[in-house]
């Protein structure tokens, strides 16, 4: 496999990347910041381990982008088998020109790479669930000039994306064959940034991300990202499949006038959000922790941490700046921090951190309303404290 951080400067200004991104893949998370190219560190395991899984194992994260075989994947109907030789995609509906492409004309179009976050709507609810999540370059073409390009007709207001894997479900007590389905608003699809994509890291799609073709919405949780699409419509009202309408539906309360009012949303743009990945001891003995912030695209304003004994006696609830790599820079893609631990004390420490972004928009603590009152699995963006023994 191709490492995806090691591209050639002809490779990235051909497809459009920024001088920013290409500095940005060449630097390893081991000299965040220039500091650690001088001084190299021992791995520190945190007590909360994740089982073994194939996803993101945080203590081995060391690269701005994800590699392929670390990158998650879930799928609701299983993995359906596609001839990619007879495949094309179909977009019609409320369009002028409906047509049907094949995989050589959508590669033959305008291409584009973009570099997001791909999460898991359910990452980080449990300890054996929060390494669903990747930071990848995607590549393919603008769904923006697609749509263009057929001609939306007025009444169209919704796009709604079918993927080939499929199933029968019960209905109101009747079986019905379903194609996974999502939809977007048509202003949310005329985004430029989302892309009809063929490739990750540089190497085609694999079967299980989505070959030959899937839906890629930078901003927004995975269950957006309709893989194995085949079929893009128009249509003048909301789609309410059951992965829109009945599942992935986030289940929140919200206190007002001594009574609790429930909210069903459908799971869509992401949570600012962030996790404290590694603990490295150095040899002048200090203890540098790394991480990821990410957010729906909103800028990062800043990254917290706070590490506070097991001890709630001696506990301190004072919250310290991190420092921001803006080195490793993308609109959609995770931000790196890091903060040094001085004088370490031998113990059980709690370390965590918490994201804002620009908007003012707080990652919440567990104990926070909008997790307390939440009663469903998805968009977990709760701080998540690690447990380290020193």
């Amino acid at each position: 496999m191709v490492d995806p951080t090691v591209l050639s400067r002809r490779t990235m200004l051909k497809s459009g990347a920024t001088l920013t991104a290409l500095t940005a893949l060449q630097l390893p998370l081991s000299v965040f910041g220039r500091k650690l190219a001088r001084d190299q560190g021992t791995l520190l395991p945190f007590l909360d381990v994740q089982p073994g899984s194939k996803m993101l194992k945080w203590e081995n994260m060391t690269q701005w982008v994800t590699p392929k075989d670390q990158v998650f994947s879930v799928s609701h109907y299983g993995q359906p088998k596609v001839d990619e030789v007879t495949w094309k995609l179909q977009v019609d509906g409320l369009v002028k020109k409906p047509i049907d492409l094949t995989i050589e004309q959508i590669k033959a179009r305008r291409k584009k790479d973009v570099f997001a976050t791909l999460e898991c709507s359910g990452n980080g609810a449990n300890p054996g669930f929060m390494g669903a999540i990747g930071n990848i370059r995607w590549t393919g073409t603008p769904l923006r000039a697609l749509l263009k390009e057929v001609g939306v007709k007025p009444r169209g207001t919704e796009v709604v994306f079918f993927g080939a894997d499929e199933k029968v479900e019960k209905i109101r007590e009747k079986d019905y064959l379903q194609n996974f389905a999502r939809s977007l608003s048509l202003g949310d699809a005329l985004s430029d940034d989302v892309l009809l994509a063929y490739e990750m890291n540089g190497e085609p799609l694999g079967p299980e991300h989505g070959a030959p073709l899937r839906l890629v919405v930078p901003g927004w949780f995975g269950i957006a990202w309709v893989k194995w699409l085949t079929r893009i419509e128009l249509t003048d009202r909301r789609f309410m499949s059951k992965y829109m309408g009945r599942e992935y539906v986030t289940i929140r309360g919200e206190e007002r006038d001594g009574k609790t009012i429930w909210r069903e949303t459908s799971v869509g743009p992401k949570d600012v959000k962030s996790i404290v990945a590694r603990a490295l001891k150095m040899n002048d003995g200090t203890i540098r922790f790394f991480g990821a912030a990410w957010t729906d695209g909103t800028p990062l304003l800043k990254v917290e941490i706070q590490v506070r004994s097991t001890d709630k006696e001696t506990s301190s609830d004072h919250w310290l700046n991190t420092e921001l790599d803006r080195t490793q820079q993308s609109k959609f893609s995770w931000t790196f921090f890091s903060f040094v631990w001085k004088n370490p004390t031998p113990g059980d420490w709690y370390i965590v951190s918490r994201a804002t972004d620009s908007e003012g928009r707080v990652q919440p603590s567990i104990d926070d309303e909008a997790i307390k009152l939440k009663r469903t699995y998805w968009e977990a963006n709760q701080q998540w404290p690690r447990k380290l023994k020193v």
